[in-house]
């Protein structure tokens, strides 16, 4: 039964996917109105970038795709911090960045995002090393991982993937204001989303039954907190346009990529890749979408949008929701209120 039903929903994956991100651009890698596409390499979409003025803090950036955003960041020249649970895994990280490009600028700080305790140790780390924060790159997450609540108890996809981002971004705007003001350089946020947005709950996310165990789905729990980083993203973005800050806000879809990401649902990814092979991306190549939304000057001004393959691209209808951003922000808010 487990078999057949993991078959149904990497069919279902496949034909959705392929309907939202099209077909032809995905196997073709044909350039989309950016001039980049699938076949795109995090190193192409940033050649020519001198970042070199730039801090950026890195989640998850010590392994997939956060390790080689993190790796083409320290090669444009940015001081690049990366914020991983795993330290060591990160320092590990940090020397193979560091032997191919001896001036790489590259440290590592302990963060585990499922503690809403660890993100604010890591922002008083941070802030206590007296550096200025150009770009944000919420990159980290769990994916289809057994019902878990996190130490603040609240469902681990949540806390993870959404609530601790949501904490950490908000504890280092203030640094990020005062970094552009003092720079003249616009800021950026990337908040790391999916396609998987689509494959959530009928009212997209589940507010009161958040943490309720009989009706946990891994598949919804990941796609209901996927869809949480675009409306994160969305309301961010109008608040600080409304503020007149020089921050951009913007969500992105990586792609089907191989990672430690899929380690609890190793079936059916294997499944998944088997109906879809031809649309799946080596790491470079996921690593593009999140250095071109970060680095590339094409996109200066250009906030609360959602890309993949490089290019704009349209979100499901729960995603454009105002209403239910706005909802999510106060919902997260009372979240931590309630885990002091």
């Amino acid at each position: 039964m487990t078999r057949v039903h993991n078959s149904r929903r990497s069919v279902q994956f496949r034909q959705e996917y392929v309907e939202e991100m099209g077909i032809f651009s995905l196997i073709t890698g044909k350039p989309g109105a950016s001039g980049f596409g699938s076949a795109s390499t995090a190193e192409q979409v940033s050649a020519g970038v001198d970042a070199s003025a730039l801090t950026v803090v890195v989640t998850g950036g010590s392994s997939g795709v956060g390790l080689e955003t993190s790796r083409v960041f320290a090669l444009r020249g940015a001081h690049v911090i990366i914020a991983a649970r795993n330290t060591e895994a990160a320092s590990e990280a940090r020397k193979r960045i560091v032997e191919s490009n001896p001036t790489a600028r590259v440290d590592v700080l302990k963060l585990d995002l499922s503690s809403l305790e660890s993100v604010r140790a890591f922002v008083d780390q941070f802030n206590s090393m007296n550096l200025p924060l150009n770009i944000l790159i919420n990159n980290a997450g769990v994916m289809l991982c057994p019902f878990q609540l996190s130490e603040d108890q609240v469902e681990m996809h949540f806390a993870t993937n959404h609530l601790g981002h949501f904490l950490l971004t908000n504890l280092l705007l203030d640094n990020m204001r005062a970094t552009t003001k003092s720079t003249g350089i616009e800021g950026r946020i990337v908040n790391l989303s999916s396609v998987a947005h689509l494959h959530t709950h009928s009212k997209g996310i589940r507010f009161d039954e958040l943490n309720d165990e009989k009706k946990y789905n891994d598949k919804m729990a990941y796609g209901q907190s996927k869809l949480a980083n675009i409306l994160h993203a969305k309301e961010l973005s109008r608040r600080l346009t409304e503020e007149g800050a020089n921050i951009t806000v913007n969500s992105v879809h990586p792609g089907l990529i191989w990672t430690n990401l899929m380690r609890h649902s190793l079936a059916m990814m294997k499944a998944i890749r088997v109906v879809t092979y031809m649309l799946w991306k080596n790491v470079p190549q996921g690593a593009a979408t999140i250095c071109y939304v970060g680095l590339n000057p094409q996109l200066k001004g250009v906030t609360g949008k959602y890309f993949a393959d490089c290019n704009k691209e349209k979100t499901g209808k729960l995603a454009e929701s105002d209403a239910l951003a706005k909802q999510l922000w106060e919902f997260s808010e009372e979240l931590i209120r309630s885990a002091q």
